[in-house]
């Protein structure tokens, strides 16, 4: 008899969005992702919602019950909102809630993060863009990338084409106009 799966035997993740690097229009492939690999038992976005540059995840929040972790930027050019989501993975690590982590960015600079929280027992899966250094991709036990969520959602419309009985019109050859 097939084992059945509850609840309590998937893995307990941590989904933490660095929404000022990924676009919010994959913010429902990644969680469907996530969801093929545990229960997503905290779902954060960081970023500086203030600043009206983040308005697809806005969307995107309470739809997908993921709560906003607002940072402003202290300096220009700097990234306060990777250093809060260093900081929560942390506490969470410590914490002992959460068997593995999601770390949602294109950004090298989780790299040491996925290679501590690794050394300290956990999965990491990473989720971002093609564009993501190879440093960070390789610091996690497994890298997705959005692209190819993307590529996997299945076409919005699924029905058979309508076929025509009448004669297609023929184009004009290019060379000819």
């Amino acid at each position: 008899m097939p084992r059945v799966t509850t609840t309590s035997d998937r893995l307990r993740l941590a989904v933490l969005i660095d929404a000022d690097n990924i676009s919010g229009d994959h913010a429902v492939d990644i969680l469907a992702e996530v969801a093929k690999h545990g229960t997503a038992t905290v779902k954060r976005a960081y970023g500086d919602w203030a600043s009206g540059r983040l308005d697809k995840w806005q969307r995107q929040l309470n739809s997908q019950a993921i709560q906003p972790i607002q940072q402003f930027a202290y300096t220009d050019g700097k990234n306060a909102t990777d250093s809060a989501l260093i900081i929560d993975a942390m506490d969470l690590l410590y914490a002992g809630n959460v068997e593995g982590f999601v770390i949602v960015s294109s950004d090298s600079d989780f790299t040491p993060l996925a290679m501590r929280l690794r050394e300290s027992g956990r999965i990491v899966y990473g989720i971002g863009a093609r564009k993501t250094p190879r440093a960070f991709t390789e610091a996690c036990d497994r890298f997705i990338f959005v692209e190819v969520l993307t590529d996997e959602r299945p076409a919005a419309n699924t029905a058979a084409p309508e076929v025509s009985s009448e004669k297609p019109v023929e184009l004009p050859d290019l060379k000819d106009i």
